[in-house]
């Protein structure tokens, strides 16, 4: 069928899929075939990009290489948390959040943080649960399947607006096959470990991971939705 005349039958399934697409932090142990993770990789992969560069790679970590990888990067993360001068050794490749935060975006993000440390029982100060709270992104929440993206560093910064695009198609695909995800900026600062870990080359940067599998139904954190803004909040009509 011609994807110009093609009609979507049910468009109530395509926004509830994304609708109900979430941050899941807590997965089952339960296996994901290798053939589901093609499949949402490759209907990801129509995901626009200027001049069709489609510029994602993607390393797809299971089994003992992902395990590996877990107790590398947390024994960093615990080195850093006792040496603080080891920070300039793991810097991210680009600035994901910004240097200084500013309203609306900083009271959005105080939000989301202590609505979850409220929800997980962690009060103001005590550092011990929210070190090991964010380790827990090193762990890839328990799931079967960790991936990581990397952009080839000689690509501008349009790129990365492409590969958010590549990123959500592979969240609601996920979604759709019954699946849960969650995007992890926390892996950035250790891409000098996890690069040479995957096999990823010196041209490459390491833009996120993502943590895929079969969402823990029965773990409080994962009944944490955040909210979002109106429409009247972020759209100008310009008539």
């Amino acid at each position: 069928m011609s994807q110009v005349s093609a009609r979507i039958n049910d468009p109530t399934s395509v926004d509830a899929v994304i609708g109900n697409r979430f941050s899941a932090r807590a997965f089952l142990p339960t296996p994901v075939p290798r053939e589901v993770l093609e499949s949402i990789l490759r209907v990801a992969s129509r995901a626009p990009s200027g001049t069709n560069a489609q510029p994602w790679k993607v390393y797809v970590l299971q089994g003992e290489k992902k395990d590996e990888l877990v107790r590398k990067v947390c024994a960093a993360h615990d080195e850093l948390r006792q040496r603080p001068e080891l920070e300039t050794k793991f810097r991210e490749d680009y600035d994901y959040y910004p240097r200084h935060w500013v309203e609306p975006y900083l009271g959005r993000r105080r939000q989301n943080g202590w609505s979850l440390y409220g929800l997980l029982g962690i009060g103001k100060g005590d550092k011990d649960k929210m070190h090991a709270q964010h380790q827990r992104n090193f762990r890839f929440f328990d799931a079967p399947v960790g991936l990581m993206f990397t952009l080839d560093r000689v690509m501008g910064q349009g790129s990365l607006v492409d590969y958010g695009m590549f990123l959500q198609n592979i969240m609601l695909a996920a979604r759709a096959r019954g699946l849960h995800t969650c995007p992890q900026a926390a892996w950035n600062n250790f891409g000098s470990i996890v690069l040479p870990h995957i096999g990823a080359t010196a041209e490459e940067m390491l833009v996120c991971g993502m943590s895929l599998g079969h969402a823990d139904e029965a773990a409080p954190i994962n009944t944490f939705f955040t909210p979002r803004e109106s429409v009247q909040v972020f759209t100008r009509w310009v008539e």
